[in-house]
């Protein structure tokens, strides 16, 4: 009996697998555009600020929604500190 070709089949397989996951994975992804440094936003009322929940202080990716100048709605991620940070000396 050769094995080889079921080994193979398999390596596939799992590579394919987890291609498919990383290509599905929507957690990290929003339809925000992300900020740059000089950007312009023009910005005429917050509606929402939003962030991951950590309980450590580090760097994460928030959101802000809001509406412009032009009264369109508009959406736009930063990196910022998280909040766990106000609570450490």
């Amino acid at each position: 009996m050769n094995i080889r070709p079921f080994l193979l089949s398999a390596t596939l397989a799992c590579a394919a697998f987890a291609g498919l996951a990383q290509a599905t994975d929507t957690s990290a992804t929003s339809d925000a555009l992300p900020y740059q440094y000089g950007m312009p936003l023009h910005v005429a009322k917050v509606l929402s600020l939003t962030e991951p929940p950590t309980l450590e202080c580090k760097v994460i990716t928030a959101d802000m929604k809001y509406i412009d100048n032009t009264g369109k709605p508009a959406q736009i991620s930063y990196r910022k500190l998280s909040d766990a940070c106000r609570q450490q000396n």
